[in-house]
Formats: C-alpha cells, structure tokens, sequence
C-alpha cells in the first residue's frame, strides 16, 4: 500500500517532462545558466557559450541518462529500478513530444554556441563531443543497452 501518496500514476518519472510548463522552465533554465555565467567578469562571449553547452549537456546525461531509478515508492516492484530516466521517460515509447523537445534542445544549443565562437576549431570539437555524448544514448537502438557494462547494476 503506497501511503501518503499524491499522485495517480505508478511511475511519476514517466510524465514529468510532459507536465505543465516544463518545457519553458527547462528552456528559462538554460537562459539563466547563461546569464549567470555572462556576469563572470573577465570571460570572453565564445567561452561563455562554451561553458553553457558544456554544463547544459553534462547536467542533461548525468540526470536523463546515469541515474537509474525512481525517487518515489512505486508499486511496480523494482521494474523501473534498473532503467534510468531516459528509460522511463513516456513508458518507453519512442518519439513523443518531449523526447524530441529533449533532443532537439542541445542541437539547437549546439548550433547556436557554434555561431557564437565563430566556429573556433577548438570550441567547435570540444562543443560537438559534447553534443555527441548526449545524443548517442538517446537513440533507439541504445534503449536499456549498457556498454562495457557501464552502469548496469
């Protein structure tokens, strides 16, 4: 018996990127990331596009992509204990709105900080390492894949 809880469905972390207004906070978020890292003095416009890509895109695979299971009590006895967000996210089905909403923003992200540094060779193959590592897990032939082993238990 789950007591104590408010919600109706057995897995919150299935809907919360569909939830009202989660997509303008994720993006006013990034904008305040940003922001923050522009009122740093003595940091030049391309490496504080940089850093924005850079922190956006490590926090982005630590959270959708190494944590695995769920901070609430759910009833679906340890099903979602082993799949990390990303897993989770929509039941599992392929291309739903906020999937592609979470994919497409670090292309966007990426496309724009590329335009900022004026496509310095040095920001330009650290940003698309970047992209690289947060849009390889999310394809569809890597759904609960674990390589090397890395994070299977």
């Amino acid at each position: 018996m789950n007591v104590g809880t408010a919600h109706s469905e057995v897995n919150p972390n299935t809907r919360v990127m569909n939830s009202r207004g989660m997509w303008l906070s994720y993006v006013l978020g990034i904008g305040l990331l940003h922001i923050v890292l522009l009122s740093i003095p003595f940091v030049s416009v391309p490496v504080v596009w940089t850093l924005t890509n850079l922190i956006h895109n490590l926090c982005m695979y630590l959270l959708l992509h190494t944590v695995k299971g769920t901070p609430f009590e759910t009833p679906d006895q340890g099903k979602a204990r082993l799949l990390t967000h990303w897993e989770q996210m929509d039941y599992g089905v392929q291309f739903t709105a906020s999937r592609k909403f979470l994919t497409i923003t670090p292309i966007v992200l990426y496309i724009l900080t590329s335009f900022y540094t004026k496509y310095d060779r040095i920001h330009f193959v650290v940003n698309t390492v970047s992209l690289l590592t947060v849009l390889i897990p999310k394809l569809p032939q890597l759904h609960g894949v674990r390589i090397f082993g890395i994070n299977k238990y």
